[in-house]
């Protein structure tokens, strides 16, 4: 028996929810973004920037960025970049082009293992599903440690370096797991070591719209009606963006002086709509007393870096993202 469903919100090219509860993630946009929304299969084969690709099915499952080649000193021990890739936590896959371009490539910068982590989306999922499956990836970090001498992959990781980064949402992700992970003992990670985190555009916003929000121009990345749309689909039943996942910076957040937070680098872009809001967060949290340090991307817009085409074609945002990259570089080499 066919039944007619109808769409009772939608979040143009991106998704559209019917009225069973079922969502259609299909892209309806412009067919030149499809390549940067396309699944890239694992490869043990070393690609362009010495990094081979593997995929670790598991609770969560992840995707294990690895450099490989001569440049690496026999005996190297690779810092490991824990990933939470972005979408307002209800589109985007951590398989898609436009993460695999730009971890593969940092991996091979730093030299660095990034693993990173499939989340699940909502609205079938809200949050805090994607926090669990986030720190259930750090937990899985622990237990691969446990084992590292097992096989080939991990044997060359050093566990006691682990740095945990995402962009826009999942930037929301590296500060929630950063203030669980400091819940638990030294003893209770062990040999993990959470050295630092480095949210990237994270999507901190608050109910009534920032100076940036209202006066700053719209584009493609990200609009004010997808802010709007996939933080309600997101955020628990009834919550607004003043809840703690999206403002922690906020009065019903918990007090960032009780958190246990490793040094953080924030990464702000100087044209993001939620520019103001990433500003106010990194604010308190030095007024907190946390160790905190700022990139800004001059002239740059959200997530300006995982847009292949723009890389490659525009000088300056090449030239942003460099930068972005050897900042990055920067940060881990010094914790």
């Amino acid at each position: 028996m066919i039944t007619d469903k109808t769409v009772i919100d939608e979040v143009p090219g991106w998704l559209r929810l019917f009225d069973d509860g079922s969502v259609d993630r299909t892209w309806t946009g412009p067919p030149q973004v499809l390549f940067h929304i396309s699944s890239i299969p694992p490869s043990p084969t070393p690609n362009s920037d010495n990094v081979t690709v593997h995929d670790l099915p598991g609770e969560p499952n992840l995707r294990l960025y690895l450099p490989t080649g001569d440049h690496l000193s026999p005996g190297t021990l690779l810092p490991i970049l824990l990933h939470f890739h972005g979408g307002g936590f209800c589109i985007s896959h951590n398989s898609w082009y436009m993460y695999h371009q730009f971890y593969s490539r940092l991996a091979g910068a730093i030299p660095a293992a990034i693993f990173s982590v499939e989340l699940s989306l909502a609205p079938e999922h809200r949050l805090p599903s994607q926090i669990h499956d986030s720190f259930s990836a750090l937990v899985r970090l622990r237990s691969i440690s446990e084992n590292q001498n097992s096989g080939p992959l991990f044997s060359s990781l050093d566990f006691s370096r682990v740095f945990l980064i995402g962009e826009s949402s999942g930037g929301n992700l590296v500060h929630e797991v950063a203030a669980l992970a400091g819940n638990e003992t030294d003893g209770f990670w062990s040999p993990v070591k959470l050295a630092g985190a480095i949210p990237i555009h994270p999507g901190f916003v608050r109910a009534t719209r920032s100076k940036s929000e209202l006066e700053m121009k719209q584009n493609p990345t990200i609009t004010l009606d997808m802010l709007d749309k996939f933080m309600a689909l997101a955020l628990p039943e009834g919550a607004t963006k003043d809840h703690p996942y999206t403002c922690p910076m906020g009065t019903a957040a918990p007090a960032m002086e009780t958190l246990r937070l490793p040094p953080f680098m924030v990464c702000v872009a100087d044209k993001d709509l939620i520019r103001d809001t990433n500003y106010e967060y990194c604010e308190a949290m030095k007024k907190a007393g946390k160790k905190v340090e700022v990139l800004v991307s001059e002239g740059m817009s959200h997530t300006f870096y995982l847009n292949k085409m723009a890389v490659e074609s525009d000088p300056i945002i090449a030239q942003r993202t460099k930068e972005l990259i050897d900042a990055i570089k920067d940060f881990v080499s010094r914790h």
